[in-house]
């Protein structure tokens, strides 16, 4: 029997490179009917935007083998068979080992992480040879249940005045999803505690400014229906979906960069595979000067110092995170053991 896989010519840097596809017709999403070779096309149609904001990062690969509706598997190390145009980076996890991950320098890369059923690219906020120091300032606007994209909007533009006033420049995107992804370029000389500790001042910054609407709550029963700052998003080894990448959501939806004047209008679900390579052509991308002037933490930093002395201090980590110095109990509010009641006289 003949096989069904094509070859794939893809443009880049280093000239063209055919990646063969096998199975291009696997629907990957049902609903809309697009296949694993719809995806390798839009990769190769936004593969510069891609590889931009993408590239040259450790990547951690959010593979589907049967569809988005069927089983999933995370792939950080570059797996046996990978080609030589898929390199990899040693870098530290939280626990302290030291290991290879995967990094994108092209759009053949890309369109091969597809033939290996990636459907969501997840990108460290670092380079791939400083994969130590970020030199992006992430922040995760989270809406909770009640809450939906259009009550995070307000909260993204206060937030984009919050940093500017602490000297950065915001840039904006939807998750793919109900919320908003908001960056920051940085100089890339800080480890990734000291962003933690940026956002967690610059979000408690923002809740300050609107109560009413945004939480820093770590504990989802604490947060009531406002916007979550996802502030351990920051941490060493924590992703977002990366700008452009698709989601696995029914409708095929793109975590995709807008310019600030776009967001009020935006509907996130309208940025998908198939509109999102026309958009490219004909408004461009939002995000291409990201990094041409990154700024300092020197203000959030004197926040959160100014904050350690008023007495608020270090914030829960995730759970297969080492205790940290400083940190809280992470024990859900409801469970933790109340003070025993006094004998009675």
């Amino acid at each position: 029997m003949a096989s069904e896989a094509v070859v794939l010519s893809v443009d880049g840097p280093n000239g063209v490179r055919d990646v063969r596809l096998s199975s291009p017709s696997r629907v990957l999403w049902p609903e809309p009917g697009i296949t694993k070779l719809d995806l390798a096309n839009y990769i190769v149609e936004v593969g510069d935007a891609f590889v931009r904001a993408n590239g040259d990062r450790p990547v951690s690969l959010q593979r589907f083998p049967g569809g988005i509706d069927g089983e999933q598997f995370f792939s950080k190390n570059p797996p046996k068979g990978a080609p030589d145009f898929v390199r990899a980076v040693p870098v530290v996890y939280p626990s302290g080992r030291t290991h290879p991950q995967l990094v994108i320098d092209e759009p053949a890369a890309a369109v091969w992480a597809v033939q290996m059923n990636t459907v969501v690219f997840h990108p460290w906020a670092s380079r791939a040879e400083t994969s130590d120091f970020p030199d992006e300032l992430r922040i995760d606007l989270d809406p909770q249940p009640g809450t939906d994209f259009g009550d995070a909007v307000p909260v993204a533009f206060e937030l984009r005045a919050v940093l500017a006033e602490a000297g950065l420049t915001a840039f904006v995107k939807t998750s793919g999803n109900r919320g908003i992804h908001v960056f920051a370029p940085i100089e890339p000389t800080l480890e990734f505690l000291d962003v933690r500790h940026a956002v967690i001042a610059a979000a408690r910054e923002l809740e300050r400014r609107l109560p009413a609407a945004v939480t820093t709550a770590w504990w989802k029963e604490e947060r009531g229906t406002r916007i979550f700052v996802d502030f351990n998003q920051a941490n060493r080894d924590r992703t977002m979906a990366g700008a452009y990448s698709p989601r696995a959501l029914p409708g095929a939806a793109v975590s995709c960069p807008l310019e600030w004047d776009e967001l009020g209008a935006a509907d996130p679900k309208s940025y998908t595979i198939l509109t999102v390579p026309e958009r490219l052509r004909t408004v461009g991308d939002p995000w291409k000067a990201l990094h041409e002037h990154p700024g300092t933490l020197d203000v959030l930093l004197g926040w959160w110092a100014r904050d350690l002395e008023s007495g608020l201090g270090e914030l829960p980590f995730p759970p297969d995170f080492p205790k940290m110095p400083g940190e809280p109990r992470r024990v859900q509010p409801s469970r933790a053991r109340k003070p025993a009641a006094a004998d009675p006289q």
